[in-house]
């Protein structure tokens, strides 16, 4: 029997000849070898996995194959076998791992076939004990060598990697330069090292690929599309296997497999698969190796890596747009949908029930028999589209085509720089409260293990106190040491002049909530438009976007929702003042139910009566967050004089953008 490795280790010709040599010699004059099984393949591989390939063929050896060792156990435990004792050069070549080799060994002897080795003593009788004494040595040492070279060799790859030197086929976007070995001999023999540069139109191609995700916040299917698009600026790769292999166009494993290579960030990553050991399984990446600070040009920033890696399940299993999707029993669209996302990190889902649209989130759903996986979590939650609409009806108004939309950004800005360092120092004098209590914690240990006897449990108890505490201080100062850094791999942070953007938007009186449902999902996709509920609130985050380049988009599409009737001027020429609004409304005829759901009530007031309400010009003011300035009058209702009923009137619905319902709000309140 015999088992040598691939090509890449020897030569197997070479080395199976050699082995079948030294068992031929070592055997005793009446005996002969009548069959030969080996395999070309690794000693560490299971047993089930062995005699499965056909490299031998490969190489001509010139050794009549009659199987594998998964062959000659087979034939072994027959009672018509050709042999009546195995033997091989020596045990690492059944196997590396003492497992598998103990294994093999046993099988054997309980099939009464002896297992001898050429290094070993062949002894047909007597005592078997200095035998099995050498034998578990040498199997013992065949698993030493084993693990002994791969982490030796790791250690070399690791060293490799975080001087910065590439390993295997350049990412897309890179090509490789190699360098003068450092080794003399190895450079000598005319072996280099490769690092990593950017490889012209496929450089770009990633980092166009990186913003289109990030900025336009575009699936992969989108992305494939405009790749595909224009082949000559966005050139396709080419797979490992070579030409023979490649498809000529993009694919979204293909965007997904770049985006999720670290590579890109400038630092040199290893390990990110287990090749050999799991078939090219993703390990976890805390087991990746990094090169301690970036050694080629990066392609993605940083940061907007991170953020698209965990940006990554908000999106996943979500088409772009919002058309109809491929189901025959979809009847129906919805404008927010995969724009929400629960406190839980789920994406809220539409329905429609009773003339009423809703998004709910539902655990249970899909984590059947997983109760754990959202504990806590409310069974069901929902949230009505109309007042989603009208919150985000009334952020467009004011904070996007508001005239004051500039002193709110400011302020909230300024806001949000004064809470971020109180949070950040905060966070601070935390970590440096805990330092400061566990180095007192492992003063007074100390000071009691001085008092006590070394064999004393209470001593030795302390000791495990003393290193769960140094643990945790390890702990502690490594996150005071990410706080620290945290501001310098953030991105930057919005200032005063990055409002300049708000200001290449016209000033627009919105009425999202009466616009077609295709033009808001227009706005609300090009603005990314994020919804964002919170845990144990009745709050929700709205957040959106102003990419520069995209600015007249986003004016044209807000001037279509408006229908162009209050746009002002040009898309990129800001236009203050006063919108053209209507001076007289009619309380009676206002859209909805009463609050109350009193028909008395409702019943009450007459057709005939019409409230007149006069225009003024005043200065914007804080109510119910917008700029009504609220002031009573009487109305008299000429069935019953008795009877007045006081209503807050809309004095500046010209200023006011969210007064284009304020009227009606106010007759039905």
């Amino acid at each position: 029997m015999g088992r040598t490795s691939t090509e890449e280790q020897q030569d197997p010709r070479q080395s199976l000849l050699r082995q079948w040599e030294r068992c031929q010699s070592a055997l005793p004059e009446a005996w002969a070898i009548v069959c030969h099984f080996y395999d070309v393949e690794s000693g560490r591989k299971e047993l089930s996995e062995r005699s499965r390939g056909s490299d031998y063929e490969r190489f001509g050896i010139p050794i009549a194959r009659d199987g594998g060792i998964v062959d000659l156990l087979a034939e072994a435990a027959q009672p018509d076998r050709r042999f009546d004792a195995v033997i091989c050069e020596s045990t690492s070549r059944v196997a590396r791992r003492m497992y598998e080799n103990l294994f093999v060994e046993r099988e054997l002897e309980h099939a009464g076939v002896p297992l001898f080795a050429w290094n070993e003593p062949i002894k047909l009788d007597g005592g078997r004990a200095q035998q099995i004494l050498q034998r578990r040595i040498n199997q013992s040492v065949a698993e030493y060598e084993v693990y002994n070279a791969l982490e030796t060799s790791w250690g070399g790859l690791c060293t490799h990697v975080r001087e910065g030197w590439n390993i295997g086929k350049p990412p897309y976007g890179y090509k490789a330069k190699a360098y003068r070995h450092p080794n003399p001999a190895k450079a000598a023999r005319g072996a280099t090292k490769s690092r990593l540069e950017p490889d012209g139109l496929r450089a770009k191609t990633v980092t166009q690929i990186a913003q289109w995700r990030f900025h336009d916040r575009v699936g992969y299917s989108t992305i494939v599309d405009r790749l595909n698009a224009d082949p000559d600026r966005f050139p396709p790769p080419t797979p490992p296997g070579g030409t023979s292999r490649a498809r000529g166009a993009w694919s979204k494993s293909t965007v997904c497999g770049l985006l999720c290579n670290p590579k890109y960030t400038g630092y040199q990553v290893f390990n990110r698969r287990a090749t050999r050991s799991r078939h090219g399984a993703h390990n976890d990446p805390r087991l990746w190796v990094w090169s301690p600070e970036p050694v080629h040009e990066p392609l993605i920033s940083k940061w907007m890596f991170d953020e698209l890696v965990a940006r990554r399940q908000d999106k996943r299993g979500s088409r772009d747009g919002n058309a109809l999707n491929k189901h025959p029993a979809t009847r129906r669209t919805y404008v927010l949908r995969g724009l929400i996302h629960c406190a839980c990190g789920r994406r809220l889902f539409g329905n429609h029930r009773h003339r009423t649209t809703y998004y709910s989130c539902w655990p249970r759903a899909n984590n059947r028999g997983r109760p754990d996986v959202y504990a806590g979590h409310p069974a069901t939650l929902y949230i009505n589209e109309a007042d989603l609409l009208e919150a985000i009806g009334a952020f467009f108004a004011d904070r996007v085509f508001g005239p004051e939309r500039r002193a709110l950004l400011v302020a909230d800005l300024r806001d949000a720089d004064v809470r971020a360092d109180q949070e950040r120092e905060t966070e601070r004098e935390r970590l440096q409260r805990a330092l400061a209590d566990l180095a007192r914690g492992q003063d007074n240990i100390l000071r009691q293990a001085r008092e006590g006897a070394p064999d004393d449990p209470f001593t030795r108890g302390l000791r495990q106190t003393y290193n769960d505490l140094e643990a945790q201080r390890t702990a502690t100062r490594d996150a005071l040491a990410e706080l620290d850094a945290a501001e310098d791999s953030e991105p930057s942070r919005p200032t005063a002049q990055t409002a300049d953007l708000l200001d290449a938007l016209p000033y627009l009186a919105v009425n999202l909530a009466r616009a077609p449902e295709r033009l808001q999902r227009q706005l609300y996709e090009i603005t990314q438009l994020t919804i964002r509920l919170h845990a144990n609130s009745d709050d929700v985050t709205l957040s959106i976007r102003l990419p520069a380049d995209r600015l007249s988009e986003i004016s044209r599409a807000a001037e279509a929702a408006t229908g162009g009737r209050y746009a002002q001027g040009p898309a990129t020429t800001p236009v203050a003042g006063p919108c053209p609004s209507a001076s007289r409304t009619d309380a009676v005829r206002a859209p909805g139910r009463i609050r109350t759901c009193d028909t008395r009530f409702r019943s009450s007031w007459s057709p005939r009566v019409r409230v007149v309400l006069p225009r003024l010009a005043l200065p914007c003011r804080a109510a119910y967050g917008c700029c009504c300035v609220p002031s009573l009058m009487s109305v008299v209702d000429v069935r019953r004089p008795s009877r007045k009923f006081v209503l807050g009137s809309v004095l500046d619905s010209a200023r006011c953008l969210r007064c284009l319902n304020c009227s009606y709000r106010t007759a039905r309140t």
